[in-house]
């Protein structure tokens, strides 16, 4: 892989690190500001917020920057909204704060997706991508449990510190390590937008935000399932969450060369097996052996569907695909917020703490009937092409390029 690809790893390593770090560091930002737990939790709902209207807005505004100076600017504004948290004197300082440091996170991956797609062969390019959300899910194992303890003991303040400053280090690693692309042809924002609207991106949009739902319906609620159900103490829930993070890791690197291979049914299987998983997590959780190994595993095939719909978006708006690229990071902060809401629901309804993992299961089966149906609508649009190229290449004396031509347009 090339190193421009561990410069991107590096920055997504610290968005990854200030987007769920927030969760761990509530209680100590409610004390310090002097509001309540739930009051505080909006800062969580802030960033992702932010995220969902940056990545498009920022993406059309974007348009015509070539995409190495795009990448310069979203890294600069995410680490100007961490200095601003780290220095917020109030609540709503922070809150804005937040927001800011969300904005420039959809733009990025999506961009960055683009770039890394650019820098490989063909038949790479899913391992590419891949390779830069490793820096997202290592933040979980390392990042995350590393910047709760050091607010625990310094302050949430030195936190947001130390983010900004990982944010230079991926500054200078993307000035350094990522080339100058070629210029390509301009695509206007009406361009992208109209790629947006293609029936398959939509399709692959609402697959994210139902299918990746399921997962934080449960992860949301994992810290509670684990010390309410399974009986695990409040210090072991930081572990509990790096091993979903190795998880997470593990599913990125299988989900590259399959995606690669066969996108399509990767997607079909990894959402399966989501489904499974959560059904068998609402019995695992009762057990201190099965637990942790089903924190693995829901991390595993919960993240194995991030590559796959990235390249499914991208493939669907290869014409213009840096605006579908980034929406599909609000899709799946849509889910993060539907999910976590929903979970909510199910336990206010006195179903039970392990309540989320079944309602996690009937998302993931609801986002792979939508993937399903959109592979069935492809392949039936992909035959009518065949259908109506087939008979102009016997009038034009063509010949097997046609079938080619029509299986890599599917």
């Amino acid at each position: 892989m090339p190193l421009a690809i561990l410069a991107l790893a590096v920055s997504a390593f610290g968005i990854g690190t200030t987007e769920f770090v927030m969760m761990g560091l509530l209680p100590n930002v409610a004390g310090d500001l002097g509001t309540s737990v739930p009051t505080a939790g909006y800062l969580v709902s802030a960033y992702a917020l932010g995220v969902v209207v940056g990545a498009p807005l920022l993406t059309a505004l974007g348009s015509r920057v070539p995409r190495k100076r795009m990448l310069l600017l979203l890294m600069g504004l995410f680490t100007v909204g961490n200095l601003a948290s780290a220095f917020a004197p109030g609540y709503w300082t922070l809150l804005g704060g937040r927001f800011l440091s969300g904005l420039p996170h959809g733009a990025f991956f999506g961009v960055g997706a683009v770039v890394a797609s650019r820098l490989v062969a063909e038949e790479r390019r899913a391992r590419a991508v891949a390779a830069m959300f490793l820096g997202l899910t290592v933040a979980n194992i390392v990042g995350v449990p590393a910047a709760t303890a050091l607010g625990q003991h310094l302050g949430w303040r030195a936190t947001f510190v130390v983010v900004s400053a990982v944010g230079l280090v991926g500054l200078a690693s993307l000035a350094l390590l990522v080339p100058r692309l070629p210029v390509e042809e301009h695509v206007g924002v009406g361009q992208e937008i109209r790629a947006l609207r293609e029936p398959q991106v939509v399709l692959g949009l609402l697959t994210a935000v139902f299918g990746f739902a399921g997962v934080f319906a449960v992860y949301s609620y994992l810290a509670s399932m684990m010390t309410e159900v399974t009986g695990f103490a409040d210090s072991s829930v930081t572990l509990l969450l790096a091993l979903f993070g190795i998880g997470m890791t593990l599913g990125a690197l299988a989900a590259g060369p399959l995606t690669d291979r066969a996108l399509r049914p990767t997607l079909y299987g990894s959402l399966a097996a989501l489904a499974v998983v959560l059904v068998g997590f609402h019995f695992a959780a009762h057990s201190r052996i099965a637990a942790p190994i089903a924190v693995v595993v829901l991390g595993g095939v919960g993240f194995m569907t991030t590559t796959p719909l990235q390249m499914l978006v991208m493939n669907k708006a290869r014409h213009a695909p840096t605006i579908a690229s980034a929406s599909n990071h609000s899709a799946f902060n849509l889910a993060n917020a539907g999910g976590a809401w929903l979970g909510g629901v199910a336990i206010s309804a006195g179903w039970g703490w392990t309540s989320p993992t079944l309602v996690g299961a009937v998302l993931a089966v609801a986002g792979l009937g939508i993937a399903v149906t959109a592979g069935l609508l492809d392949r039936r649009a992909g035959a009518a092409a065949y259908s109506t190229s087939s008979a102009s290449s016997v009038v034009a004396g063509g010949g097997p390029r046609v079938r080619q031509d029509v299986q890599e347009h599917a």
